[in-house]
């Protein structure tokens, strides 16, 4: 099982959820230390999704203060606590399905699933940082890290944010959006079956390490663009990265943030773009790795009547590996192109406590053969307190005969708990 991280989304609350793993934690408890804010001022309903408050603190490089002491001087505003959260997730999968090779048909517990200590904070007036050490036994190490850097112009913010990440891609860099744009910013953890992004650009079978640096221009009310320049881990024992100009991949954002509220709700949309080769692999054994993907967002978080909602859509597309093509797609290694459409509700039936989520998947497996790969998913969140939380998630597919990538259908329970 990959280890999932957080991007620390921005969020100054005691964050929980249980549809995502502690490396998805973007509200950690130590972002809450140091501000001294409370979930809501941040999130939409609940962690890990962002408000427009939230996106602003994010924006700023998540150095806002509060009641902290901070020790100062010229060019030091350093806080005087080191601040730190743990953050895991203990999680229960099964699957219907008759695949021998399946772990899941006959139920599995993975306990935990994830464990994390998290580092992060104030580093400067305009530097923060996050750091991501997984203290699960067996693979102990450093396996997610962040720095932004902001410069402040009148109404815009300009920010490059050097990053490492062991799964959650190019996106890790910078993303203010729910829509599972970055895969802890995804509202159900059946995460490819109601996100499209990530059922074209997560890799069932593992996850590769990626560094970069994402390069954001953000006007403080209509959104912001990105470029980040990326490249990925060898996967030999040294971990090397090629960084030679010609071998980065890139990975272009654009958001829009309309000003206003229509009626009641929030809302915004962007684009995303994945393009470009690397070399991956040590010098006496170098491969050429391809990306091809774009994808469309939009999201609108509000409430219908008295209760909290939020409807998320996405369209995402890999393109086809002809075999006269240098390099596979990274994304899409068949011959036919990949596709997904999601629409996802989340309805918040007792405000801060108990949510309740549907999501419908449309999609093209790129399989050879009927590759319609179809998903139907129902959850429930239930928050127990502030910082623990449990999800419900089950899917259910109508895939054609070409389709090989599940075995029946998939029940999660999770929870979440950070502190």
């Amino acid at each position: 099982m990959n280890l999932k991280k957080i991007s620390l989304l921005g969020a100054s609350c005691f964050a929980f959820m249980a549809a995502w793993s502690p490396k998805d934690a973007a509200a950690i408890p130590a972002y809450a230390r140091q501000t001294g804010q409370s979930c809501s001022a941040c999130h939409f309903q609940r962690y890990p999704l962002l408000n427009a408050y939230g996106r602003a603190f994010k924006m700023s490089g998540y150095t806002q203060k509060g009641s902290q002491p901070t020790i100062e001087d010229t060019d030091l505003s350093l806080p005087s606590t080191l601040n730190a959260a743990v953050v895991s997730k203990f999680r229960y999968q099964k699957t219907n399905g008759t695949g021998v090779t399946s772990t899941t048909n006959k139920g599995s517990f993975q306990l935990p699933d994830e464990t994390s200590l998290f580092l992060a904070g104030r580093v400067a007036k305009n530097i923060g940082f996050q750091a991501d050490v997984t203290i699960k036994s067996g693979a102990p190490g450093l396996v997610g890290f962040k720095m932004p850097f902001v410069f402040p112009q009148a109404d815009y913010n300009f920010l490059a944010v050097p990053f490492l990440t062991d799964a959650q891609g190019a996106a890790y860099g910078y993303e203010l959006l729910n829509t599972g744009a970055v895969e802890y910013s995804r509202v159900l953890e059946n995460g490819r079956e109601t996100s499209a992004q990530q059922y074209i650009v997560k890799d069932p079978n593992g996850a590769v390490t990626t560094a970069g640096v994402a390069l954001v221009a953000q006007h403080k009310k209509y959104g912001y663009v990105s470029v980040t320049p990326y490249s990925l881990a060898s996967g030999g024992a040294t971990g090397v990265q090629d960084f030679a100009p010609h071998s980065f991949i890139k990975y272009i954002r654009s958001v829009y943030t309309h000003p206003d509220k229509l009626g009641t709700f929030d809302l915004a949309g962007g684009a995303q773009i994945w393009t470009g080769d690397t070399n991956v692999g040590p010098a006496a054994a170098t491969t050429t790795t391809h990306a091809s993907a774009w994808a469309l967002d939009l999201q609108a978080q509000g409430k219908a009547g008295d209760y909290p909602l939020g409807v998320y859509l996405a369209y995402a597309n890999a393109a086809k590996t002809l075999a006269t093509d240098p390099a596979p797609n990274m994304f899409n290694a068949n011959a036919k192109n990949k596709s997904a459409f999601t629409v996802l509700g989340d309805l918040g039936i007792i405000p801060s406590k108990l949510g309740l989520e549907m999501a419908y998947r449309v999609a093209k497996s790129g399989d050879v053969g009927d590759d319609k790969d179809n998903a139907f998913t129902f959850g429930a969140i239930y928050n127990v307190a502030k910082n623990v939380a449990f999800q419900l998630n089950h899917s259910m597919y109508s895939s054609g005969s070409g389709v090989t990538s599940h075995d029946g259908n998939l029940t999660t329970l999770v929870m979440f708990s950070a502190f």
